[in-house]
């Protein structure tokens, strides 16, 4: 008997096939938010029921509603008629009702407003948004031309702008990590084309991760770094960090004691680990991997020291390169023991920082570039601060209080009073 075909025994939808289930839906959205701001509007006329006139009626009322307005959504357009209050009060009592459930224009939803960036990070240029966005959401998604997204860049720029200038009196980091992540811009002049843009994060006294700064520096210069660091000391970070984790950049280290000289500093293992494997052949580096894993995953400082001392001993002779790298800074790689192992995971590498900006490397290797240096910026802050959201606080958080007091800890563990 003769095989039937494979696609002849696939039923594919026919175009007339009618989608029942998204309309229900965002008619009962729809339903739920018009619920929603008619008793916010009502709540707000009763907060102001006791204001009459001299005949006793209310000087507060509801007064019909706005025009109607289109919301774009994930389940696609929602036509709200937003409630109007009117308030016959003279001037100086005078209010006007604004909604936080739908404030003034707003013309789609958060969803999608964070939607943009992330197109934007996987490759897909402004030219190409509102074909996109048509894919996803349908007819919907046609109102979000190459000119609105190019407006909302801007939009990220005025809010980067007004984030590095907040004030964080009220802040204190018990750790923090740092980095720079390098991009080439393609249309701005020869010269300009290389950027370093420095982050900081850190881990608040309760455990949470969050963006501290993001700066467009010059290369990783001690300069840089120190204009960065005294930025977020002068907007009231004074208490020190009890640590920070970064790679081998020497600016940051030299800038770091000029600002928080009683920080201590914990090098990254990841990448002192790429850098002593780039001194040694191929062949080599699976072997030195392990090796060099075995000392900081090692349980205490003492095994880790002698983890230390053999991989020395066996690679010095031929590859004093390797070594020379390992052994510089032998006590900045170690520092992690004298926290709680809770953290440890936390402390030995800018994994942080690393794993959050892997996918902006990403598409910066798709698109080869961006396009100017503002923009790139304003790229690498909205994505920092979507995905901060989503960071997880650290284990073993309630140790931190011990941290802070300084409490001494020896290979990880609470040393008891004497």
């Amino acid at each position: 008997m003769k095989q039937q075909p494979t696609t002849d025994l696939i039923a594919f939808p026919s175009q007339a096939t009618k989608d029942v289930l998204t309309p229900i839906l965002r008619e009962g959205a729809r339903q739920m938010l018009v619920a929603a701001i008619e008793a916010e509007v009502q709540e707000w006329v009763e907060q102001r029921a006791a204001h009459r006139d001299e005949s006793g009626h209310q000087l507060v009322v509801r007064n019909g509603f706005h025009p109607p307005r289109t919301i774009q959504s994930g389940i696609g357009d929602i036509e709200i008629r937003k409630p109007r209050a009117h308030d016959r009060r003279c001037d100086d009592q005078h209010e006007v009702f604004i909604s936080k459930i739908l404030p003034p224009y707003l013309r789609r939803t958060r969803a999608i407003e964070e939607l943009i960036p992330w197109l934007y990070l996987k490759g897909i240029s402004t030219g190409d948004f509102p074909e996109a966005l048509q894919a996803l959401f349908g007819p919907s998604g046609t109102g979000l031309s190459a000119t609105t997204v190019t407006r909302m860049i801007r939009i990220w720029q005025d809010e980067h702008a007004a984030w590095t200038k907040r004030s964080l009196a009220d802040k204190h980091y018990v750790y923090v990590w740092a980095d720079g992540i390098h991009f080439n811009i393609r249309l701005e002049d020869e010269s300009n084309r290389k950027q370093c843009i420095l982050l900081i994060m850190g881990a608040t006294t309760d455990g949470k991760k969050e963006l501290i700064a993001v700066l467009d520096g010059y290369r990783e210069s001690e300069q840089s770094w120190l204009e960065l660091l005294r930025d977020v000391q002068r907007r009231g970070l004074t208490e020190p960090p009890k640590l920070a984790v970064a790679d081998g950049a020497l600016g940051f280290w030299a800038a770091l004691p000029k600002v928080w000289p009683t920080t201590r500093a914990q090098r990254c293992w990841v990448h002192k680990t790429a850098n002593i494997l780039n001194k040694l052949p191929k062949s080599m580096q699976p072997k030195a991997k392990a090796r060099i894993h075995d000392i900081w995953q090692a349980e205490t400082r003492a095994v880790a020291e002698r983890a230390f001392d053999s991989f020395v001993e066996d690679f010095q002779a031929k590859y004093p390169k390797a070594t020379e790298c390992l052994e510089k800074d032998r006590e900045t790689l170690l520092t992690f023991y004298d926290f709680p192992a809770e953290h440890w995971k936390h402390l030995r590498t800018t994994n942080p920082i690393e794993s959050t900006f892997a996918t902006v490397r990403l598409r910066h290797r798709k698109t080869k570039g961006n396009g100017s240096r503002a923009a790139c910026l304003a790229m690498v802050f909205k994505l920092a601060r979507s995905a901060e959201k989503r960071w997880r606080r650290l284990n073993g958080h309630d140790l931190i209080p011990d941290v802070i007091r300084c409490v001494h800890f020896i290979d990880g563990i609470r040393k008891a009073a004497a």
